[in-house]
């Protein structure tokens, strides 16, 4: 097992996070961003800028049982079909039960903002986000331990 940090656009408070509870449970957390980012980690991979590169790699990299932490939802349905289990900054679980619904969203949202429509984006970030995240991947990881051998 090990966590995998979309890191592009992660909240530092969130890496921070992975990084605590990584070494409070003993497991390797990996980050993944492009050469533009200054990420400071044990395990950390850069990719070059273009779209969809720290995507691939993290898709990659990816394995049955590991966490991966990420906004995006595309990516999020792609290690859901490998197995892993999926958060997001503001720690909630993607869910496979679920996660159709949320893309057909992002579609519709994505449909309405080429024709001029603006949508809302995301709240700022605040420290109930952060206990939230902190509480979601501290579950995850127990509920997964007894199953690692």
């Amino acid at each position: 097992m090990k966590i995998i940090i979309d890191a592009d656009a992660c909240p530092k408070t969130v890496l921070n996070i992975c990084l605590n509870l990584g070494r409070q449970y003993g497991i390797a957390v990996w980050t993944v961003a492009s050469y533009k980012h200054n990420i400071v980690s044990d395990h950390h991979l850069t990719v070059d800028s273009d779209s969809q590169e720290a995507d691939l790699k993290i898709i990659n990299i990816a394995a049955e049982n590991d966490i991966v932490i990420t906004q995006d939802w595309g990516l999020a349905a792609m290690l859901l079909g490998k197995e892993a289990k999926v958060v997001n900054p503001v720690g909630r679980e993607y869910r496979s039960e679920k996660i159709e619904f949320m893309l057909e969203e992002r579609e519709i949202k994505a449909k309405a903002r080429r024709s001029g429509v603006r949508t809302r984006g995301p709240g700022k970030r605040t420290a109930k986000d952060d206990r939230r995240f902190h509480q979601c991947l501290e579950n995850i990881i127990i509920r997964l331990l007894p199953d690692i051998s």
